[in-house]
């Protein structure tokens, strides 16, 4: 199971080509990672409110072609490793063609650790939102 995102690119997100600068693809992955996550009932503030965080620790981003301003992007994100205090992630840009087709962008991966809130030091997802983990675990893809 994947989530579906979707994204237009702005001005602002370009360079002065017109092009999507790179470093707006993490940002685009954090959005689809948001949704994945509702997708199943749940939110970050609610992982923050039950104590725990998922931050960084590993970030792939592979680039095939350019987005340009005002393109059209579909983001689909799906959970590829979940273990009790790792949770990995990876992600598919795509552009969205006027004749509705899809052409794949780019795509990557992201990496994050399950920390206390309060500590930062490792904890399981598994005790402290079990719900949460089985839904991820129940759906875990190769991409």
């Amino acid at each position: 199971m994947h989530s579906k995102t979707y994204i237009t690119v702005r001005y602002a997100e370009t360079d002065r080509m017109g092009i999507a600068h790179h470093s707006n693809y993490p940002v685009w992955y954090e959005v689809g990672r948001t949704d994945f996550v509702k997708m199943f009932g749940f939110t970050y503030s609610g992982m923050e409110a039950a104590g725990i965080m998922l931050p960084l620790r590993n970030l792939t981003c592979h680039f095939d072609k350019p987005a340009t301003y005002e393109d059209k992007l579909i983001v689909r994100t799906w959970c590829i490793l979940v273990t009790a205090a790792r949770i990995e992630f990876a992600y598919s840009v795509k552009k969205i063609r006027d004749d509705g087709t899809e052409e794949e962008l780019g795509y990557g991966t992201t990496e994050h650790g399950v920390v206390d809130s309060k500590t930062f030091r490792p904890c399981s997802i598994k005790k402290r939102m079990p719900a949460l983990y089985e839904q991820l675990t129940g759906n875990i893809k190769k991409r």
